[in-house]
């Protein structure tokens, strides 16, 4: 593994020193404060603002179509994260318009594309069902065909975004009597539509999400992706860049794994802590030392294991070590961000209510532990079959 510091040419830093003054003109303390009271992980202000610099389109496009060299696309990235852009909306975006280029119409893409490079038009991900869990191939939302129309019933749960977004990238079944990975088909459905209806959810975290409901809607064809009950193959790219199921690019500038976002909390809420202990003079007590220096490692090897054993190291280690760094706080910890006498400006109480959905969202810790073990480690697939009782 090559550990060396990438030399930066003039013009490479030049646009260094470009990104950070307008990341800092425009995501302000602000812009980070809204974005933890309404928990939306969304500025359109910002999001308006990367558009119109080109940051989007930039970001999206490969280098030979236009985008970011290599090493700009890594000075972005980590720049974004360390000012603490509003992100969440532009990574769901940003996924399913390469589904939109790659299976929707040309007139589709014309109708999409250019609003996603402008920021006004923005994607969100409808996979997750009331009574689905993290396997949407069970998918129950119908999608029936009557002429040239869809007409769509059903509804989906932790629909993040959807209230600020123009399309959702949906999953629907169109053939009932066939195995369900050979039902689905895939729609981007423009969420004016009539028939739906958008409610927001607060997870524990304070982030909001949605459920949509779907009745009697009805969307032109040209607002399929890819074959009727070819769904899967469509979902199928997303689902991995989401999942972190990715090849690494041989130059190594890149994430080692998925979810080096929330990482990035994580890490600095442990820095916080230190600090704090360090000023208190607490540090002195070796078992809060311990738990300090064990964080703090814990942190570092989570940051260092690729590909999906980081998205599983990752979201583990904010669940262990988060009550720890409260604990070593104390009381002061449970203040959020922009309150008189927060201690660490809410960074583990963050973490501390994101850890449990970290393991969740995206699919679960234990649906990546079976995928590890079954195609990484060779084990076979798990059985979920009830234990054989015995009788006498």
């Amino acid at each position: 593994m090559d550990f060396s510091r990438p030399q930066l040419t003039d013009d490479d830093q030049a646009f260094l020193d470009e990104a950070r003054t307008f990341l800092a003109t425009h995501v302000t303390e602000e812009v980070k404060r809204r974005d933890r009271e309404t928990g939306d992980n969304f500025d359109e202000g910002v999001h308006l603002a990367l558009g119109a610099a080109g940051y989007l389109e930039a970001e999206w496009k490969t280098e030979a179509d236009g985008g970011f060299s290599r090493v700009r696309r890594r000075i972005w990235e980590l720049e974004k994260r360390r000012a603490h852009v509003p992100w969440v909306t532009w990574g769901t975006t940003a996924m399913v318009a390469r589904s939109v280029d790659k299976f929707g119409s040309s007139e589709l893409r014309d109708e999409v594309l250019p609003g996603v490079f402008s920021g006004h038009v923005r994607l969100c991900l409808g996979y997750t069902e009331p009574e689905g869990g993290s396997d949407v191939a069970t998918c129950k939302t119908r999608a029936v065909r009557d002429g040239d129309s869809w007409i769509i019933n059903g509804s989906k749960m932790f629909t993040t975004g959807a209230h600020n977004c123009q399309y959702v990238f949906l999953i629907t079944n169109t053939d009932p009597d066939a195995r369900k990975h050979k039902s689905l088909t895939m729609f981007l459905v423009p969420l004016n539509t009539p028939g739906i209806e958008i409610q927001g959810l607060r997870t524990v975290d304070g982030d909001r999400t949605n459920i949509v409901y779907y009745s009697d809607v009805r969307i032109d064809d040209k607002y399929r992706l890819g074959e009727v009950n070819g769904g899967w193959t469509v979902l199928r790219e997303p689902l991995n860049v989401e999942h972190g199921a990715v090849d690494a690019d041989p130059d190594g500038l890149q994430d080692v794994s998925i979810m080096m976002h929330q990482a990035n909390f994580m890490a600095e809420a442990v820095d916080k802590a230190g600090a704090v202990v360090g000023r208190s003079g607490r540090i002195d007590d070796r078992a809060v030392a311990y738990r300090l220096g064990r964080a703090a490692a814990r942190v570092e090897a989570s940051l260092s294991a690729p590909s999906i054993f980081g998205r599983v190291a990752l979201a583990q280690t904010m669940r262990d070590i988060s009550p720890d760094l409260m604990d070593l706080l104390g009381s002061a910890s449970a203040l959020p961000i922009g309150t008189d006498g927060s201690i660490d400006e809410g960074a583990s109480d963050y973490i501390y209510r994101f850890a449990p959905l970290v393991g969740i969202y995206g699919g679960t810790l234990e649906v990546f532990r079976n995928m590890i073990a079954q195609y990484v480690l060779g084990l076979g697939k798990p059985n979920y079959s009830p234990p054989v009782v015995k009788t006498s």
